[in-house]
């Protein structure tokens, strides 16, 4: 058994166990009163989710296993003394709950790698039945589904097995998927907008600068932000639809294909990971408007009301958690302040920074008008060189494997039953207000 899935087993088990005294001993507990505006507006705010990956706190930001962004930028084994943190170490954390050894993150680079050779031909097939138009995602999503031929837990489950074994074939093949993701995602970006002009893998790299170096990038500089770009963007509880989608399809017992499929399905859309791309397109815009990638405050905040004023949102800013500027949002700009202060795309994120909270506050219709991880990610990966906004949501569900799938490796060590809420018609939930349908008319 490799060391992380017997790390992984030594302390899955008593936790699994732990659970189920939990739910056997204390299930009748009342932990949360639910309101009716909770459950008609999103769910928003209910306690409904097991997830040990990470946790999101309003007002704090993300931790994940208790170790905030910059504890991880610090800790997490790197390349190098004064570089980013290695995904893999990330992975390791949020999979067994420890920060990893460099031995143990140099494992799981050295795993990757391998098992990134086992890509089956037919998923690269399905790709170039694809005509080039089709979205980055369509194609992306379309490989992984391609891939669930060789799926660990569908053969296991097939031949039969005891249930409180399913962790085990579910960490194969999300090892397996995990490994192999650079490496589509890398071939669709060159299929698309590098004239099918491939680059093969190098087995020496790790896991995101291997992806970088794929994609063309072969500077220092661009394998350093890339494992930022994984390291923020790879998990955020699991409650966001990415994770949850990812979760529900998985309570079915679906292979972890089909699983992270229906995740990358949910951050194919405007309100989630497709976010960044329209990040791009309002900066644009306001740059081909305003004739500048250098306006004034004054110029900034008349362009943000008159979109406003257009019914229509300012992307990248808000969030349905936070009531503060995302420490993913910070991050980044500490990164881009750090190596490319004066790039101009940054320069324009750090004005719109200053202007377009008390923009949004004024409307006095605004929870959270602070920036999320989308108002600059984009910007920063332009700024690189990396200009083709169709491959950032690519990029984002990358990342997100490595929250999402850890999470379904213990969904499976727990036990998770079938998802299945109940729903009522608005009829019920009148009736439970306690009024009459005519004064709502």
């Amino acid at each position: 058994m490799d060391p992380v899935k017997q790390r992984l087993l030594e302390v899955g088990r008593p936790k699994a166990e732990m659970l189920k005294k939990l739910i056997r001993e204390h299930g009748d507990k009342v932990i949360q009163q639910i309101t009716l505006d909770q459950v008609l507006s999103g769910m928003k705010g209910i306690n409904a989710l097991l997830t040990d990956t990470s946790k999101l706190d309003a007002e704090e930001g993300i931790r994940f296993r208790e170790h905030s962004i910059p504890e991880l930028r610090a800790n997490l084994p790197k390349i190098s003394p004064d570089g980013e943190p290695l995904p893999e170490g990330l992975f390791y954390l949020m999979l067994v709950g420890e920060v990893p050894t460099q031995q143990q993150v140099d494992f799981i680079s050295t795993e990757w790698s391998r098992r990134a050779q086992g890509i089956p031909h037919h998923a690269f097939d399905v790709i170039n039945a694809l005509p080039k138009s089709a979205h980055p995602m369509i194609q992306f999503n379309t490989a992984i589904l391609a891939m669930s031929t060789e799926s660990h837990f569908r053969k296991a489950y097939t031949d039969g097995m005891d249930k409180k074994d399913y962790w085990d074939p579910m960490y194969e093949g999300v090892m397996d998927l995990i490994s192999r993701l650079p490496v589509i995602a890398a071939y669709i970006y060159r299929r698309v907008y590098h004239n099918e002009q491939y680059i093969p893998a190098d087995p020496s790299l790790d896991w995101a600068g291997n992806l970088a170096h794929m994609m063309g990038y072969e500077s220092e500089e661009v394998k350093r932000l890339m494992r930022l770009y994984m390291v923020l963007h790879a998990d955020h509880e699991g409650g966001n639809v990415s994770a949850h989608a990812t979760h529900l399809v998985g309570s079915a017992l679906s292979n972890p294909y089909y699983s992270f499929s229906a995740g990358m399905n949910g951050l194919a859309g405007p309100l989630h990971g497709m976010a960044n791309q329209d990040v791009m397109r309002w900066l644009n815009d306001l740059i081909k408007e305003l004739g500048t990638n250098d306006p004034s405050e004054e110029q900034i905040r008349d362009y943000a009301l008159n979109t406003i004023e257009q019914g229509r949102v300012i992307p990248g800013y808000g969030h349905a958690v936070l009531r503060k500027t995302d420490p993913r949002f910070m991050e980044q700009l500490n990164f881009a302040n750090k190596y490319i202060p004066n790039a101009p795309m940054i320069k324009l994120v750090r004005k719109i920074y200053e202007v377009v909270p008390d923009v949004l506050l004024a409307t006095g219709k605004v929870k959270n008008p602070y920036p999320n991880v989308d108002a600059i990610s984009g910007s920063l990966l332009s700024s690189y060189g990396i200009t083709e906004h169709g491959i950032y949501t690519v990029l984002f569900g990358v990342s997100r494997a490595l929250g999402v799938l850890s999470s379904l490796i213990w969904d499976r060590m727990y036990g998770s039953p079938l998802e299945r809420p109940s729903s009522q018609t608005l009829e019920w939930f009148i009736n439970k207000a306690d009024i009459k349908p005519e004064d709502l008319k």
